[in-house]
């Protein structure tokens, strides 16, 4: 691990994780994060180190140029923080990286150690799954979890999935084990406009998540990117009568599937989420007095930063909700 010192006392952290490769369809869950990231200024704080956990013939390291000096910046998983202001503040840790290439179980201790440290109260996944769902409708998103307790409190499934996993479902029963409270979030991509990005289904993962922590989050660009790619691809479809017809298809499908959604909590849900968008109060915005500066020194091997004493599934198929 490589650290860097300056990270304060958290306020009710949760951390939120998506990896590159086979749990991120469309670049769908890394993007959500990336978004995150960018939006709230989020610091690096610490990289995990990568030839512990990363074959670089598979993930390769890249070199680029600064003022004429040559750098690699080499494939990993790094960890930042950003303070959500507001009424009520509060801090993520986001976890950005590539999924492993070897040493799963150490890679999970590692990350599970710094959110034992930092007091993370939950851990938020985030994939991405190739499925049978057609562009034209609402991104299906499946929140999942194993600890009984928490799908029941908040109104997730319970998953029953058997069979190959991703980082994701290894780093989720990591956290069952070690008795942290997690949960995944699912986003399925139209497996026939697989090729990232795919702002429609990270849009989708984000408003999710706005729901699952109780927090508003800046949206920017996004709304009108997810419009642009759905237009893009309404186009793609009507060159291509089969593709039009299979589209159709779809539709009828999902919107028979979905003639329960319906409800009046469904109904609800959307309108909760409405209100919040309009209320001025509920604005996160920069923490009071600017953005907060997690960054202060960077050199390697300090100590890491105390806890505050207060206390899938195959992308290429479609079954039911992934191993989380």
């Amino acid at each position: 691990m490589i650290e860097l010192e300056g990270v304060p006392e958290l306020i009710d952290p949760v951390m939120v994780a998506a990896f590159e490769g086979w749990n991120d369809a469309g670049d769908a869950a890394s993007g959500a994060v990336a978004h995150l990231d960018r939006e709230w200024k989020g610091e690096v704080f610490a990289a995990l180190d990568a030839e512990d956990y990363y074959d670089f013939q598979v993930n390769r390291p890249t070199v680029w140029l600064d003022n004429g000096v040559r750098k690699i910046t080499w494939p990993t998983t790094r960890l930042s923080v950003v303070r959500i202001g507001g009424a009520k503040p509060r801090d993520l840790v986001l976890v950005r990286g590539i999924e492993p290439s070897m040493r799963w179980r150490s890679f999970c201790n590692e990350l599970l150690g710094f959110a034992h440290e930092l007091g993370v109260e939950m851990v938020v996944i985030l994939g991405a799954l190739l499925g049978d769902t057609p562009h034209t409708r609402p991104v299906p998103v499946s929140g999942v979890t194993s600890d009984p307790d928490l799908a029941r409190t908040m109104h997730l499934e319970e998953t029953k999935y058997e069979g190959p996993t991703g980082i994701v479902g290894v780093l989720q029963e990591a956290c069952t084990h070690a008795g942290v409270p997690a949960v995944s979030l699912w986003a399925a991509v139209p497996h026939y406009v697989s090729q990232p990005p795919n702002p429609k289904a990270t849009l989708a993962l984000l408003n999710r998540l706005e729901d699952l922590i109780d927090v508003r989050i800046p949206l920017g660009e996004l709304p009108e990117d997810a419009r642009a790619w759905q237009l893009g691809v309404d186009q793609l479809a009507a060159e291509d009568s089969e593709v039009a017809e299979y589209v159709q298809t779809l539709e009828e499908a999902r919107d028979t599937a979905d003639l329960p959604e319906a409800s009046g909590d469904a109904i609800a849900r959307e309108f909760e989420r409405y209100l919040r968008r309009r209320d001025p109060s509920a604005d996160p915005g920069p923490a009071p007095g600017g953005d907060a500066t997690y960054l202060r020194d960077p050199s390697p091997g300090r100590p890491r930063p105390r806890r505050s004493a207060d206390p899938e599934e195959d992308p290429g198929e479609t079954p039911d909700p992934p191993q989380a």
